[in-house]
């Protein structure tokens, strides 16, 4: 990517923001309103496996407001007056189904809690999070036609491109699973987001760096990136309170530079939701305490890349 055309997404920012381009997309400011809408996951329920993946524990970023006990509807509302609070400036609402495997039912009932969602007058679409190897045709093509009317995005939990990485935390699917079902899902004209983790215990730093040649090449529309962070009662925890020296813990400033030379490999289409997590200190069992929010995270990662001169695609190679 040349001097010129960097920065093509029209905004001044260094990196293709998610939130500048639905303030486009929708004329106003969005927000998400997080859904637990009672799901399981294969990897908990006897399916593929007991216990998950080793570094899971859905408390630790679903918001006390998402009770499975609670209707749709009222998630939705708890959730716009948690948010009211705390982003005064949020016009609009995305109803984000975000507790384990949100499309691990039969389709009519998926299809039943979603259509909840969007009847919500606040609602502009629905974001869907979800497990490369839990996602059926059939309730493909019955979103595909929703999103002809609606707002409608996929975000498949793809966390590392490595096999081998995949095994050891115990998530249940290969990573050409992963690819499979982007492509399939982007096939169908629905917008297709991911999630990675940075820090997965036995990837090494050029792994992580290198891993942005293989996302940039899949169509995804979005990213979300996350530090590893270490929740009490996952295996992962107990893994490293056992074996500390396997585990790259980066400090925020590594962490950060970190981010930032993947994203300067990275596809400049491809819009960054964000860089990091954010649980409950009092969920964590992990040495770091940056004692940061996410969002000033997201500032920092912007002021790091103008004092390095760099933006998002600036090493990118279109192959």
């Amino acid at each position: 990517m040349t001097e010129e055309t960097k920065y093509s997404w029209g905004t001044g920012r260094r990196y293709n923001s998610y939130a500048d381009w639905f303030s486009r997309l929708l004329g106003k400011r969005v927000q998400k309103v997080s859904i637990n809408a009672g799901f399981t996951c294969p990897n908990r329920d006897g399916t593929l496996g007991y216990g998950g993946c080793t570094y899971c524990n859905n408390e630790a970023f679903i918001p006390a407001y998402c009770t499975p006990d609670r209707s749709v509807n009222d998630q939705i509302q708890q959730g716009i007056e948690f948010h009211r609070r705390r982003y005064r400036r949020a016009d609009s609402y995305l109803a984000y189904f975000q507790a384990y495997t949100n499309t691990y039912a039969e389709a009519e009932k998926l299809m039943t809690l979603y259509d909840q969602a969007l009847n919500h007058p606040a609602v502009a679409g629905i974001v869907i999070g979800t497990r490369p190897d839990c996602v059926s045709g059939e309730l493909l093509d019955l979103l595909a036609v929703m999103a002809r009317d609606y707002f409608v995005m996929i975000e498949y939990g793809i966390e590392s491109v490595s096999d081998e990485t995949l095994r050891r935390i115990n998530r249940g699917h290969d990573f050409a699973t992963a690819v499979k079902a982007v492509e399939v899902t982007v096939a169908r004209g629905l917008k297709t987001g991911a999630h990675l983790i940075f820090g997965l215990p036995g990837e090494s730093r050029a792994q992580i760096i290198q891993s942005a040649e293989v996302i940039s090449a899949m169509p995804l529309s979005s990213l979300k990136i996350r530090q590893l962070q270490l929740v009490r009662g996952t295996r992962m925890a107990e893994e490293y309170r056992n074996n500390p020296a396997g585990f790259d813990l980066y400090t925020l400033e590594e962490y950060l530079d970190l981010v930032i030379a993947f994203c300067e490999r990275l596809n400049p289409l491809m819009m960054i939701d964000r860089i990091s997590g954010e649980a409950p200190p009092r969920l964590l069992d992990d040495p770091r305490n940056w004692n940061i929010r996410s969002n000033e995270i997201m500032r920092l990662f912007e002021k790091r890349m103008e004092e390095l001169g760099t933006w998002q695609g600036r090493l990118y190679e279109n192959r």
